[in-house]
């Protein structure tokens, strides 16, 4: 299957990075097109309450850098692509991965894991699984290194 618009949530991890790299070496090898996207509501949900004023322009801004460096890399790649930054409250990144891929008509999702297990994951929670278990489109998801 050829895969020509390839979906990629970033966090601006190292690991999220590896996962940019990767759909970048697929969109080349296909003529595809990327949009590489970050999702803001992660901090509210994480911490229970919603986060206002100057948090959430410190997120937003966050969010903003780490797609502003995502799209420099793709620049540099030669590859077509594209920034989104999505605010999704009441939504966890799974949901807000599917919805855009949905809106989006990608192909492909390409995520990145920490690879957490036990206690941790439990805490934080899987952000990959959530894609895969809600995206309808094939996921692929690149595992970071054990220190990333």
């Amino acid at each position: 299957m050829s895969y020509k618009r390839i979906l990629i949530p970033i966090d601006g991890s190292p690991t999220s990075n590896k996962a940019l790299v990767a759909a970048l070496e697929l969109a080349r090898e296909n003529g595809g097109h990327v949009r590489v996207m970050h999702v803001l509501d992660e901090l509210a949900l994480i911490s229970g309450f919603e986060y206002s004023g100057e948090l959430m322009k410190a997120a937003r801004e966050q969010g903003q850098k780490a797609l502003d460096d995502a799209l420099a890399i793709v620049q540099s790649s030669g590859v077509e692509g594209d920034t989104h930054l999505m605010e999704t409250p009441g939504k966890r990144l799974g949901e807000a991965v599917a919805d855009e891929s949905s809106a989006w008509r990608a192909d492909l999702v390409v995520v990145g894991t920490h690879g957490r297990r036990g206690l941790s994951r439990v805490l934080l929670g899987s952000g990959a699984e959530s894609v895969l278990r809600l995206t309808t489109v094939p996921v692929l998801v690149i595992r970071g290194d054990e220190k990333s």
